[in-house]
């Protein structure tokens, strides 16, 4: 079954970082983007960070740029995130999914599988 498996949450400090990882059983999403998203408790799900099927093409929501960091590793299958200067705003549930093109995209509807998610809590 195509999957993908989110990991890598957990509570943190403000100021503190967290590596989530996502996984793909198979190849799942080896020629496709990648993207994560996020959504807290009373909000609407956002995109927070994408990548492209080569891994050379980044791009990210202004509220993660220069703190967020998004890179893969096709031969393991694994997408990564790496979040540093966590603030508590950027508590919420992070999701990774497979873009159905080469090119990352900000559109939820671009992407067409999803992993369950991770909690990631960021205390003050």
């Amino acid at each position: 079954q195509v999957q993908l498996i989110e990991s890598g949450g957990g509570l943190v400090q403000a100021g503190g970082s967290l590596r989530l990882s996502c996984a793909a059983s198979e190849r799942t999403f080896r020629g496709n983007a990648v993207g994560w998203f996020r959504q807290a408790p009373g909000k609407l799900h956002e995109f927070v960070a994408g990548i492209d099927w080569s891994g050379r093409s980044t791009q990210y929501a202004d509220s993660v740029k220069g703190r967020f960091t998004i890179a893969r590793d096709n031969a393991q299958n694994t997408v990564y995130l790496q979040m540093n200067s966590l603030k508590p705003e950027d508590t919420a549930v992070y999701h990774c999914a497979r873009c159905r093109s080469q090119s990352a995209s900000d559109h939820q509807g671009a992407y067409d599988l999803w992993g369950q998610g991770t909690q990631v809590t960021v205390s003050s």
